[in-house]
């Protein structure tokens, strides 16, 4: 009974910690006629034509897209079908699985606790999950029976190295390493998804004795980095990482569609993953994960690399927060210099050729990606997602893009690079 009251205690003081209030009060998301924030519906109309033409030539099955600008909402629409086998519609507050887009969202639970001073970003992580001591770095492979020979790191890995994909950790069945994927296979690693009752304990604990790809702090390698962490804030909050997210982070900004596993009352509102085939848009079927995996299964492995689903409006929420430097609707979950330590190069020049940087949570779009256009202002961050979703949110320009869709396999799309482009010119100010 004293241990019950004592855990009772400790999560309230947490509760307490997270929601505090802000001498800012920014209004949550409402939509607003486009010419009172300086855009032109004319021009974003544009976007209709975007979306339909992608829909009616069969690039894909269906597209959600909103635009923010100021804070309100100036273009919510939704195109296409959810699932083509049932013919169902879908409809603009249905539910995609976001995959890597939850990476900003652990990074951000992180920097939360890191405010709380509970750790240095310089920290080893090893500090905190003792299997990270002693990491090696890959050599070579036995084809064979995928044993392998690996040297010792140089220095061990920080918890800024597994924010910005610096560790040298891998990816398993999306590594770019088929080295990597065959040593993160046999050892059983869990990379994505799945349906079958894995703990994130135990399976970055597995992950912990397996090499790396280069030294720490080397370059930039997308990682399971975000994994690792969502695991670190179940250490250090004293909480499972689903209920932090929920009552730190969902809660007080009122993402009220945000989970790692949909209740059954949101079942139906859950858009079918689809891949195109005989030119038609079908079921996408993967033999090492099952995508059912919101509404299926255990439902027990919180990935922070790629576990949640959510809708537009509840992502346009999460980086209106951030536009917002750190407060929405009077609650503030972030400092705004902590915001600027997010949205601040973090990893020197790794990325010379690709116009951008990367900081705690999100890749920054530097002057060379400002200078070729189209994609936003200097500063503008940006991330996507596994089954083709993706945003930006430019701070200069108070805009945010969002477009939502669940495709996998080849295909002939092009919203992804046109929806920046086609909202940037819808600026009329």
């Amino acid at each position: 009974m004293k241990y019950f009251f004592s855990i009772i205690l400790t999560l309230s003081f947490q509760l307490i910690l997270a929601q505090t209030k802000s001498a800012i009060n920014s209004p949550r998301l409402t939509e607003v006629m486009a010419s009172n924030v300086g855009m032109s519906a004319e021009r974003l109309a544009r976007l209709d034509a975007m979306c339909e033409t992608a829909v009616n030539e069969g690039h894909i099955p269906g597209i959600v897209a909103l635009v923010v600008r100021k804070g309100k909402i100036v273009y919510y629409k939704a195109f296409g079908l959810a699932d083509n086998k049932s013919k169902r519609v879908l409809k603009r507050d249905d539910i995609f699985r976001i995959a890597s887009q939850t990476k900003a969202i652990t990074a951000t639970a992180v920097m939360m606790l890191w405010e709380e001073g509970k750790f240095r970003l310089d920290d080893p992580i090893s500090k905190y999950i003792a299997e990270f001591e002693n990491m090696q770095v890959l050599d070579s492979l036995y084809e064979a029976d995928s044993t392998y020979s690996a040297t010792p790191v140089n220095k061990p890995i920080t918890i800024r190295h597994l924010l910005t994909h610096t560790s040298g950790i891998g990816y398993g069945m999306i590594d770019g390493d088929p080295r990597i994927t065959k040593i993160y296979h046999k050892a059983g690693i869990t990379d994505l998804f799945t349906i079958e009752p894995v703990k994130i304990e135990d399976n970055i604990k597995k992950l912990a004795k397996l090499p790396l790809h280069h030294n720490p702090g080397e370059k930039f390698t997308y990682s399971e980095g975000l994994d690792v962490l969502g695991y670190f804030i179940e250490v250090i909050s004293g909480m499972p990482f689903d209920q932090f997210l929920r009552s730190r982070i969902f809660e007080p900004l009122k993402m009220n569609d945000t989970y790692f596993y949909l209740p059954k009352s949101k079942y139906d509102r859950l858009v079918t993953v689809q891949e195109k085939k005989n030119g038609k848009w079908v079921k996408y079927v993967n033999e090492l994960y099952d995508v059912d995996y919101p509404i299926k299964g255990a439902k027990q492995f919180f990935s922070g690399g790629a576990g949640l689903s959510s809708t537009a409006f509840d992502y346009a929420t999460f980086l209106q927060m951030y536009l917002n430097e750190g407060e929405l609707n009077g609650v503030r979950l972030l400092s705004r210099t902590t915001v600027e330590t997010i949205l601040t190069n973090q990893i020197g020049d790794i990325w010379q050729t690709r116009g951008t940087d990367y900081g705690l949570a999100f890749q920054l779009l530097k002057k060379k990606g400002h200078d070729e256009g189209g994609s936003g202002s200097i500063g503008t961050f940006a991330w996507g997602g596994y089954f083709n979703t993706s945003y930006f949110a430019d701070p200069k320009e108070e805009i945010i893009g969002i477009i939502m869709k669940q495709t996998r396999g080849p295909r002939t799309d092009d919203t992804g690079w046109q929806y920046r482009q086609l909202i940037m010119q819808a600026v009329d100010d």
